[in-house]
């Protein structure tokens, strides 16, 4: 999730369980430590891969921060005896908040859909429940007028009951989130079966700030992918295009590391096009129809027709910037409650990818 969110649910965490011991520093405290794990994007790396696959590693380890709750635990009760043994700090009670805080900010991340190495040093597949978009003010706004709340009247009243309301209304959120996910995921494979299609693998994504429209995805055995918009209002079958993943492309890059680790990263949710001499790799996981997030050139062809992987690199117009389409995006948003006219899928996917690529084929759905 985006560092405000991090550090308004770190503050209500901490807030909630050392408030009235600790006083509002410990909102501030709990924000600080709430979005310590993403330090690790001050690591840079030698390419946008490797930048990718890294983040939310060994900081977002529940081994490693459970380790660092147990230390933190221990200095600031050892500090407390010295100085100040009527405050009250005890050991146990501190490493409850400092792990509630701490191990939240990787849980909340695997409720978004990009990837959180949850048991590293264990070599799983990153978890991404994909509950929530990775910004959504509908989780973060009440954790915030909670702690503004804590923050200005303290916590001999009120304070603690409403970081707890508000704690709870948040987690039950991602909840409903989940429900959601589901709800998406079955009506597609609904929409596909009705159709005489197979898939492999159905998984849907969150879209644009709200957990009430779904980008659905659908792996089929011949190589292609279905990809199309659900919401939890819908009475018709969910629009839908047949892409092409391009697996044949793939080839160039066997057994190159960066390659096999991104498939590992995004549980191999990726086509390949060739554009002009490029090979470019795209994460289907994350962006809005045809305009996805990550995009990477990660092979070159030579004068001689002749491929070879390179340093990947951003492929031109990528990144997190993606997603914020004014245009689609307020078509997507009406699209929550209204399901005609469709959204234009194959307009955005002519308009957002590289219609020179080669191989490839873009088809509405059947």
């Amino acid at each position: 999730m985006d560092s405000l969110t991090q550090a308004v649910l770190g503050a209500a965490l901490q807030g909630t369980v050392l408030g009235r011991v600790q006083g509002k520093r410990s909102l501030l405290y709990g924000a600080a430590l709430g979005t310590l794990p993403d330090l690790d994007v001050v690591i840079r790396y030698a390419d946008p891969v490797s930048q990718m696959t890294y983040h939310r590693g060994f900081s977002h380890s529940v081994f490693v921060l459970t380790g660092l709750a147990l230390i933190l635990a221990w200095l600031v009760a050892w500090q407390s005896r010295r100085r100040s043994p009527e405050r009250g700090y005890s050991a146990p009670r501190l490493f409850l908040a400092f792990w509630l805080v701490l191990i939240t900010h990787p849980l909340l991340d695997a409720f978004t859909v990009y990837g959180t190495q949850l048991f590293w040093p264990l070599h799983f597949t990153p978890v991404s429940w994909a509950a929530v978009f990775i910004i959504d003010p509908v989780y973060t706004v009440p954790l915030l007028a909670a702690v503004i709340f804590a923050a200005i009247k303290g916590f001999a009243g009120r304070g603690v009951p409403l970081l707890v309301t508000a704690l709870v209304f948040s987690t039950a959120y991602l909840g409903f989130g989940l429900f959601g996910r589901h709800l998406g995921e079955e009506r597609f494979q609904a929409a596909l079966e009705r159709q005489g299609i197979a898939a492999t693998e159905v998984r849907a994504v969150p879209i644009a700030f709200n957990s009430l429209v779904w980008r659905v995805l659908a792996k089929t055995p011949d190589g292609h992918y279905y990809e199309g918009i659900s919401s939890v209002f819908d009475h018709a079958p969910p629009e839908m295009l047949r892409y092409s993943r391009n697996l044949e492309a793939a080839a160039i890059l066997r057994d190159q590391p960066l390659h096999e680790r991104l498939r590992w990263f995004t549980d191999d949710w990726l086509r390949y096009d060739v554009i002009g001499n490029a090979l470019v790799v795209t994460d289907l996981r994350m962006g809005i129809p045809g305009n996805y997030t990550f995009r990477f050139n990660m092979a070159a062809r030579d004068e001689r027709g002749h491929w070879s992987a390179i340093t990947p690199t951003m492929w031109r117009g990528a990144g997190p910037g993606s997603m914020f389409d004014s245009e689609a995006l307020a078509l997507i948003w009406r699209r929550i409650v209204v399901q005609q006219p469709p959204l234009p899928l194959a307009r955005w996917a002519n308009q957002y990818l590289d219609r020179s690529a080669q191989p490839g084929s873009v088809e509405t759905g059947r």
